[in-house]
């Protein structure tokens, strides 16, 4: 019998040793549940194979190739990366939407001895859960806000307080950017829906009943969208602003960026469009800056001229209350393990 799971968190709790992914590597690659494995029955090429058969050909000679696909890769599946099991492993099962896949799979494994089981609906069924959770519900934590200029290190601070025993909420890193123009990072971002099951298990992980610390962020971070839930509970959150000198800020932001501020030609390539906001004698200037390789000065200019100047004006369009104030004179690590030392307290009393 295929378990059936009613909330995302009892889904999380499912108690098992492992969960397996069936799905092809694409289908896995776009989103998974968190900690899942992934050892496809039917892999990329395979799945389109069987599909295709399925509709020009025959139904029939797609189930008879799929089956013999999907038995073969499980033996090999068994005899390699799941041989070193003992026989009281527990997995969960799941596939696209709880069918042969998944089904054939875990049929296998019951017929060694391993006490294996299926979700109920497979991936279809996870993914509604996050959608009813990120989209539908509200969500159960209440969030602090850190906010500030371009350069207060507000992603640093959360690792610290992290340290400190404080729960936080890190959406830049689940999305892997950085929040601003120049924020890609290596790797790229996650799809939307592996931003939002990292985002989902992440909260589901945190206790509804203490405070939760999280960068101030506007509803998009890179191209990754802040779901609903989390963006309505982030807008109406207390905020902590963390203050800092232009002085102290341009160091930190030339050492955090040096990745973009050595490359010249994506550095431009990301700054061009500005000319419309800015004008062409601004970005003109920052160009022969980054020509010059003045990495300090290049920062300089693009927080006087244009950061600073689009963090005001969001603070006008906007008008969120701030709850407390933390002025920082460093931002070098005895700075910001002080920032997070005033900011543990203010959170402590919420």
């Amino acid at each position: 019998m295929a378990l059936d799971f009613s909330s995302l968190q009892s889904l999380y709790d499912h108690g098992f040793d492992t969960v397996i992914d069936v799905r092809s590597p694409a289908e896995f690659a776009e989103d998974h549940l968190p900690g899942a494995i992934n050892l496809p029955v039917l892999d990329n090429e395979e799945r389109a194979k069987v599909g295709t058969m399925y509709v020009q050909e025959s139904p029939f000679l797609a189930r008879k190739l799929g089956a013999a696909l999907v038995f073969r890769n499980a033996a090999n599946h068994i005899e390699a990366s799941l041989s070193h099991h003992e026989g009281g492993w527990k997995p969960l099962v799941y596939c696209w939407r709880g069918g042969q896949r998944s089904g054939s799979f875990t049929w296998m494994l019951q017929q060694i001895g391993w006490r294996a089981d299926i979700v109920s609906g497979g991936y279809q069924t996870y993914r509604r859960l996050v959608y009813k959770y990120l989209y539908k519900e509200t969500l159960p934590h209440r969030l602090i806000a850190l906010d500030g200029y371009t350069g207060t290190a507000k992603t640093d601070v959360l690792a610290v307080l992290n340290a400190r025993g404080v729960q936080v909420l890190d959406l830049e890193g689940l999305a892997n950017h950085r929040g601003s123009l120049l924020g890609a990072m290596p790797g790229g971002q996650p799809s939307q829906k592996a931003f939002e099951s990292a985002l989902a298990g992440a909260l589901c992980q945190l206790d509804p009943n203490l405070p939760v610390v999280v960068e101030a962020e506007s509803s998009k971070i890179g191209a990754r969208i802040v779901p609903p839930t989390v963006w309505n509970a982030l807008k109406n959150a207390p905020r902590i602003e963390i203050g800092a000198p232009l002085e102290a800020r341009i160091p930190y932001l030339a050492a955090a960026y040096d990745d973009i501020l050595s490359d010249e030609i994506r550095l431009k390539e990301r700054l061009a469009p500005l000319r419309q906001h800015r004008g062409h004698e601004v970005v003109d200037g920052w160009f022969a800056l980054i020509d010059a390789g003045d990495k300090q000065a290049v920062t300089r200019a693009l927080m006087e001229q244009h950061y600073d100047l689009a963090y005001q004006k969001s603070r006008k369009a906007h008008d969120v209350p701030i709850q407390a104030r933390v002025e920082a004179q460093s931002l070098d690590p005895s700075g910001l393990e002080t920032i997070a030392d005033q900011i543990k307290v203010i959170v402590d009393g919420n």
